[in-house]
């Protein structure tokens, strides 16, 4: 054991699990002020129903169970953490592994707040529309049967990690340093067919639906981009070198993708606007996420870049095609993460195209990757259509035309009175 390590990745896990409630606060601010505190909810119960699942069962399908199939392990053995927990002279310590950096239960804590953040991304995309209870058991289905057996496949020596089937097949290793594939593509195509599924708001091509808090949605990037220092350093899984330039290929990559957005948005509209600027963070953020340990600060620059324009470009995308993605979860999460997995294959250190290591790399990635688009698709359409046809996803229409807080919750963000609110309502364009 080492009392460094150990307190490093206690901390990343406190940072991980900081960006809920940071995506709580972005995705918030950018619905209109009549769903901002349904949109919130979605992120709690995010947190707490993940929790609860992960403790009984989703850890030992991920991590601690025995192996089926490379696709998922078990969910007896780690069944409320009975692998990794025990008693000792009347306090709970960890059983730990031979040879453990860490005790195990941080560990634990660590791919817990990972997972919650993975199933709250979801949520953006079915903003305004959505009841909280179809929700909880959506959430919960979801970290059991896409999620956790996902996250044992890529990171757990399953079929689709660096050691796995696919890897050797191809003659490469599958590289996902902190989730591209697991957290954001995953999240992206979920979302994707979740809103295929429920459709469009009320009201989407036809009037603006802008964000109604701007500096909400600022305060929840910036705690965001905090945050991924405990996510992508924290995949290092010690206090050393690695930890700390995944730290820096993360600011880079944000940086630069920030002023890659800003650009395309300024010649596209003329200005560079705060959400511009907040989207594009987030953008370079999930693109570096990927690769943070394995691209020089030139490629993690050239990255960023890439995932900036390609983001502000992609977003429009849902007009065109007719989706009502309504926060860009696809956009961002889904094109962002495409991208910072397939350059593995072109910048990675020693293996990418640009390196002289050969086309193989590239190669698994976009094996992987897609592999990963098939499963999260089918998986999250077994979920999502049992339960329309049961719960039903949406709140009525006359319900979505108050506003869901009214709807679902009961009450408003604002503490207006009814005539100021629908005054207020008039003047954000119809919130």
């Amino acid at each position: 054991m080492d009392s460094g390590n150990a307190a490093w990745m206690l901390m990343a896990a406190g940072m991980v699990f900081l960006m809920t409630p940071a995506l709580a606060f972005f995705y918030g601010g950018m619905v209109r002020a009549k769903a901002v505190l349904n949109m919130m909810m979605m992120s709690t119960v995010a947190i707490v129903v993940t929790g609860l699942v992960w403790t009984l069962w989703g850890w030992s399908i991920a991590y601690a169970g025995k192996d089926l199939g490379g696709i998922f392990g078990d969910p007896v053995t780690g069944f409320l953490l009975r692998d990794s927990v025990t008693a000792k002279d009347g306090v709970f310590t960890a059983i730990n592994p031979r040879g453990a950096a860490y005790p195990h239960t941080i560990d634990i804590a660590f791919q817990l707040a990972f997972a919650m953040i993975a199933v709250a991304l979801i949520s953006g995309a079915l903003a305004e529309r959505v009841k909280i209870s179809t929700w909880m058991v959506f959430v919960a289905l979801w970290v059991s049967l896409d999620y956790s057996p996902l996250a044992h496949m890529v990171w757990n020596h399953g079929l689709l990690s660096a050691d796995g089937a696919v890897s050797n097949a191809i003659g490469a290793a599958f590289h996902d340093f902190a989730g591209g594939t697991v957290i954001h593509v995953n999240a992206a195509v979920a979302a994707l067919v979740i809103v295929l599924i429920i459709g469009r708001r009320s009201g989407f091509r036809e009037k603006a639906m802008r964000p109604h808090n701007v500096p909400m949605v600022m305060l929840g990037a910036f705690l965001l981009w905090f945050g991924w220092f405990g996510f992508n350093a924290g995949s290092a899984f010690a206090a050393d070198g690695t930890a700390g330039y995944a730290w820096l290929s993360t600011a880079i990559a944000a940086s630069a993708a920030t002023l890659g957005w800003l650009f395309t948005e300024k010649i596209r509209s003329g200005h560079y606007t705060a959400v511009g600027a907040a989207s594009g963070m987030v953008s370079g953020l999930v693109a570096i996420t990927p690769c943070a340990d394995a691209v020089s600060p030139l490629w993690a620059i050239v990255t960023g870049l890439l995932a900036g324009i390609a983001c502000c470009l992609a977003c429009g995308l849902k007009f065109r095609f007719g989706y009502d993605d309504s926060l860009d979860v696809v956009g961002i999460h889904g094109v962002a993460g495409l991208l910072g997995t397939l350059l593995v294959g072109v910048f990675a250190a020693d293996t990418g195209l640009f390196a002289g290591g050969g086309f193989r790399q590239l190669l698994v990635q976009l094996v992987v990757v897609l592999m990963v688009v098939i499963f999260s698709a089918v998986m999250t359409a077994v979920i999502a259509f049992p339960l329309e046809k049961t719960m039903g996803w949406r709140v009525s229409d006359q319900e979505e035309a108050i506003g869901v807080d009214r709807a679902d919750q009961g009450e408003t963000a604002y503490g207006l009175s009814d005539a100021a609110d629908a005054a207020f309502s008039m003047l954000q364009g119809g919130r």
